[in-house]
């Protein structure tokens, strides 16, 4: 039975619970980036795919095939057995559509979507493989959004705000979530590794796209995120978009912070502080992991606030967007509803009030 292909606009748009999505590139390949819900089953570990290559380039296409048979053949039912065993654990219903890539959709998929389809499963090959696929991920960072921004001091709960804002039926695109980091020195203070660029715009592409007809809201960031960035078209639609700025007292946000990070070992917080005594100031800096280090978190993060605003103050007056798209809104407490609900009624006098 010869496979099926698809291309990556149809991929894009089926929903993942109709398929299950099979990676056949090595594990570094796949490790490094890959396509959002795929699993990797890969035909060739990354030892022998680096000798394969080799081959091609530097014998002929024969020598590659024969080495990559030795191998392939071989491991034919534990790639059934694989298969079998994500069917099961991700729970897809009995003959599932597979769909299968590689890096060009070349052989490396169609050998495993031939095995498959003999097998007995419904097996079915990108078209392009993930090359392809990088090509679309890049295409959607040259579309123009309608971004409405929600900016702030530091402490002032925005990402709180956005997501209040989904439960609200409006569309988001968390930038912080997909990055994995906050954006400041605290911002991945539990160490959790961070995507890798590749793989933070694979997934930014398909919030982008899924929302592509909407007014989107996004957080106020950086251009860098910890260590991946956002595309630099994509950065400067942000600049330039309404910027809705929550101004919220200092004393408030204070409270707020101090009770989000006070939950942290206090050594993790004197790190995150010494990687910015440059910036903080030596005095500064000393002063903050002093009280740090005799648990005083409070007097500790109003140091660290007070620069965070000087920090807010200069990016803000730095943005090329319009002033009169900077739209401030008193806010009385860092609460995430009652924000969001706010902003709502800014963006249409006549929303209806959120109900807790």
């Amino acid at each position: 039975m010869q496979p099926t292909h698809i291309t990556i606009n149809e991929l894009v748009n089926l929903n993942p619970s109709q398929y299950l999505l099979i990676d056949v590139r090595s594990p570094a390949e796949y490790e490094h980036a890959y396509i959002p819900n795929a699993v990797n089953i890969p035909i060739f570990n990354n030892e022998e795919r680096a000798t394969i290559g080799t081959a091609y380039k530097q014998q002929n296409r024969q020598v590659a095939i024969k080495l990559g048979l030795e191998s392939f053949g071989p491991n034919m039912v534990a790639i059934i057995n694989q298969v079998q065993h994500f069917i099961i654990t991700l729970h897809k219903p009995e003959g599932q559509q597979i769909i299968v890539h590689c890096w060009r959709g070349g052989m490396r998929s169609s050998a495993v979507a031939w095995l498959l389809n003999f097998y007995g499963f419904n097996a079915t090959i990108v078209i392009g493989g993930y090359k392809q696929y990088r090509n679309w991920v890049l295409n959607q960072f040259a579309i123009a959004y309608n971004f409405r921004v929600i900016s702030g001091n530091t402490g002032s709960g925005k990402t709180e705000v956005l997501e209040a804002l989904n439960a609200m039926g409006e569309p988001i695109v968390n930038l912080e979530k997909l990055a994995g980091h906050k954006g400041s020195a605290f911002g991945n203070i539990e160490g959790i590794p961070q995507p890798s660029q590749e793989y933070f715009e694979n997934k930014l592409a398909h919030d982008l796209y899924n929302n592509k007809d909407k007014t989107i809201w996004i957080e106020d960031e950086s251009q860098r995120i910890g260590h991946v960035n956002l595309p630099a078209t994509l950065y400067a639609q942000k600049q330039n978009a309404p910027h809705y700025i929550l101004a919220i007292a200092f004393a408030e946000r204070l409270n707020y912070i101090t009770t989000q990070y006070g939950k942290y070992p206090k050594q993790l917080l004197i790190d995150a502080t010494l990687r910015i005594t440059k910036r903080l100031g030596g005095l500064d800096a000393k002063n903050a992991i002093d009280f740090l280090q005799d648990d005083d978190i409070q007097n500790g993060f109003e140091i660290l606030l007070q620069y965070y605003d000087r920090v807010y103050t200069k990016a803000l007056n730095k943005k090329t967007t319009p002033h009169n798209l900077h739209i401030t809104l008193p806010c009385n407490t860092v609460n995430d509803k009652e924000n969001a609900q706010k902003l709502l009624t800014i963006i249409n006098p006549t929303t209806t009030q959120w109900n807790n």
